[in-house]
């Protein structure tokens, strides 16, 4: 697994060291033994020692089976609807995978500079970044690589295809309605690529009477936040429903780099922010909708390359899609999707042409979905075609497409208590050939509010377009990597008390690295090259609960997990053994007010496991306030001890910093 060690222009990724990495077995200690002392012991787990995988799974049992005495008869009172885990809306009580959303009211609260920061609070998730929120980032999802997870933005999948990962940077934090997080391989469902999870994010879509909505922030590093919005629809029988967002984000930033880091350059580092989103539809009869999406985000931002020169990028998301959604008879259910997105990257290192560069990945898709009543059971059936295309000015050699033709089928079935689904796909891509997946999954529900769910699932990765072609790097006989997981979970919710425990491990394998020696092709490669060379084994176990004691609230997650690479037996990079998250809320009259606590194991910058990161612990302070009926104000301060720690080796973190905002937003 390879990770970019400097600022990350993302056109000359390869020219930086590369490092690789993967994972193995974890083990845990836990002791939860009733309702009321949820917090205590999640807060001791982390603290403790490793024991044996017998004693992570006992605990697992043990996290969740003292709450089941205290079942209620009542049916559970949070089950928010979730898109992503079965491509269809379903209730989360209805669902087998793991997953996670975030809420707009979420998003609004936590008063996060980007997108990163907002998952980087999450469940099964961390996060590098190379500076402040307009640099480059990564995201690992239960300890899978950046390149080992898809991102959607309203069902259309975005990304560079040299890279082989997202570009959150640009992502318009204020423009997004929800996101969701499933968490576990989707590749029968998204095909490459799925092996750690999927990230969607839902832009804000209209319904209902008109809204206006607006809001204008401050921060530390002379940060500024503006937003306006309008959505809303028609009604009747050909109903419109329309919304349009557009968002402008501006900070002066801090220096992204650190002295010792042989990047380091003293400047602060901002960007600066530029994004519309939208979405049209139209009832052209019962059953029958036309729609339109899309969205148009800038950045610019600084980064550090060295002394001497103020270094910028200029990137670019621009998707666009249309769909129709058709209930030709009853039970049968048929969406058709057309979009493109395009992911734009310009760099400027330097004084004169040499230090110029573009690079672009357009991204093209058809797909077919039907859904198909049987009873109470579905049938999904699936065909998609992808089509990748790369224009790089500094290396033409990168300068080519490739296409990815997909036929899939899924099952599910109810009997009472009992759910089950089962899914293949075939997915045939002009490089490597055709690769097959499935899964398969069983879920019980042992009373109202305790389910117990089991799963199968196998994935793979396509390589990226540098890994298998760029000069002294790229192998064009790398084959894609192939993942198999299997896990267990156990979640509880009696309207009141949410609580799970999900034990996964997911076997990776013909695992793509940097390779010092390059074991093909050395005389072209004398300096290594992109390798299918190591096994990893992601495993681990996420616990997560949530409790409501009249106006006071509070949550937690911590995930134990040990990810190695199994050739060398060291840690991932940049991935900790133990993270969690926890926090508090109480709300009085127009007043919410709330804490959060984020912690971090420590971490090694290298494959060696020899520069290490140190652990840390942030604690976050939070209030809204409703000072009318169409008016709010958000107070936050983050990191309030001002806690120095690193996320990679010799780049800056945020200190203490505050942000102030006021919303507005009519019905």
């Amino acid at each position: 697994m390879e990770v970019c060690e400097r600022g990350c222009s993302r056109s000359e990724w390869p020219t930086g060291r590369l490092r690789s990495s993967s994972s193995v077995p974890t083990s845990v200690q836990s002791g939860l033994r009733g309702r009321r002392l949820v917090a205590y012991y999640l807060l001791k787990i982390i603290m403790t020692h490793a024991v044996s995988r017998h004693a992570a799974l006992t605990s697992l049992a043990l996290a969740i089976a003292a709450p089941a005495a205290f079942a209620q008869t009542t049916s559970n009172t949070f089950d928010p609807v979730i898109v992503t885990a079965t491509r269809t809306p379903q209730k989360a009580s209805e669902l087998l995978a793991d997953t996670k959303i975030i809420t707009s009211e979420d998003i609004a609260r936590s008063g996060a500079g980007s997108v990163t920061e907002l998952l980087q609070k999450q469940r099964g998730i961390e996060v590098t970044r190379n500076g402040g929120a307009g640099t480059a980032s990564s995201v690992y999802i239960r300890g899978a690589n950046s390149t080992q997870n898809i991102v959607l933005v309203d069902g259309v999948r975005i990304g560079s295809s040299t890279l082989g990962t997202a570009t959150w940077s640009p992502v318009p934090l204020a423009n997004i309605d929800r996101v969701e997080i499933v968490y576990g391989p989707l590749s029968t469902l998204y095909g490459a690529d799925a092996i750690g999870g999927v990230i969607q994010i839902f832009t804000k879509k209209g319904s209902g009477t008109p809204v206006v909505g607006a809001s204008v922030g401050f921060g530390s590093d002379a940060t500024r936040q503006y937003d306006a919005s309008v959505s809303g629809a028609t009604g009747g029988y050909n109903s419109l429903s329309y919304s349009l967002n557009v968002s402008k984000e501006k900070s002066d930033g801090f220096s992204a780099t650190k002295p010792g880091n042989s990047y380091y350059n003293a400047d602060k580092d901002g960007y600066d922010k530029k994004s519309v989103t939208g979405q049209l539809g139209f009832q052209l009869a019962k059953g029958h909708d036309l729609g339109l999406m899309f969205m148009n985000s800038k950045l610019e931002a600084q980064y550090d390359s060295g002394p001497g020169y103020d270094t910028r990028s200029n990137q670019k998301l621009e998707n666009i899609g249309v769909f129709m959604n058709n209930e030709f008879v009853p039970g049968w259910h048929s969406k058709v999707q057309v979009a493109e997105a395009r992911d734009k990257a310009n760099e400027d290192t330097s004084a004169g042409a040499a230090g110029k560069s573009s690079l672009e990945t357009k991204q093209s898709t058809f797909d077919w979905q039907n859904d198909i009543a049987i009873g109470v059971d579905t049938l999904q059936l699936l065909a998609s075609y992808r089509k990748e295309e790369v224009v790089s000015s500094a290396k033409p050699i990168l300068n080519r497409a490739r296409d990815t033709k997909s036929l899939a089928a899924s099952y599910t079935m109810k009997r009472d208590q009992h759910l089950l689904s089962a899914s293949l796909r075939r997915d045939k891509m002009s490089e490597s050939g055709s690769t097959t997946t499935g899964s398969l999954g069983y879920g019980y529900q042992i009373n109202n509010a305790l389910r117990a769910t089991a799963s199968y699932g196998t994935s793979f990765r396509q390589p990226t377009y540098n890994e298998l072609y760029y000069p002294g790097y790229g192998i064009a006989s790398n084959r894609p990597e192939k993942g198999r997981n299997a896990e267990m979970g156990l979640r509880y919710d009696d309207g009141k008390t949410q609580l799970s425990a999900v034990y996964y491990h997911n076997r990776v394998t013909d695992l793509l690295i940097y390779a010092n020696t390059c074991p093909v092709e050395a005389s072209t490669h004398p300096y290594g090259c992109a390798y299918n060379v190591n096994k990893a084994l992601l495993e681990g176990l996420t616990l997560a609960g949530r409790h409501q004691f009249g106006a006071f609230g509070i949550s937690g997650n911590i995930d134990l997990q040990d990810p190695r690479d199994e050739t060398t037996d060291k840690l991932l990079v940049r991935r900790s053994k133990k993270h969690a998250n926890f926090a508090a809320d109480y709300s009085i009259a127009k007043l919410k007010t709330g804490a959060e606590l984020q912690l971090s194991g420590k971490r090694y910058d290298d494959i060696d496991n020899k520069t290490r990161l140190g652990g840390y612990g942030l604690l976050n302070l939070f209030a809204t306030y409703q000072v009318a009926q169409d008016w709010s104000v958000l107070a936050r301060w983050n990191n309030i001890t001002d806690k120095k720690y690193e996320l990679a080796r010799d780049y800056n973190t945020a200190g203490s910093n505050f942000f102030v905002g006021l919303r507005y937003g009519s019905k």
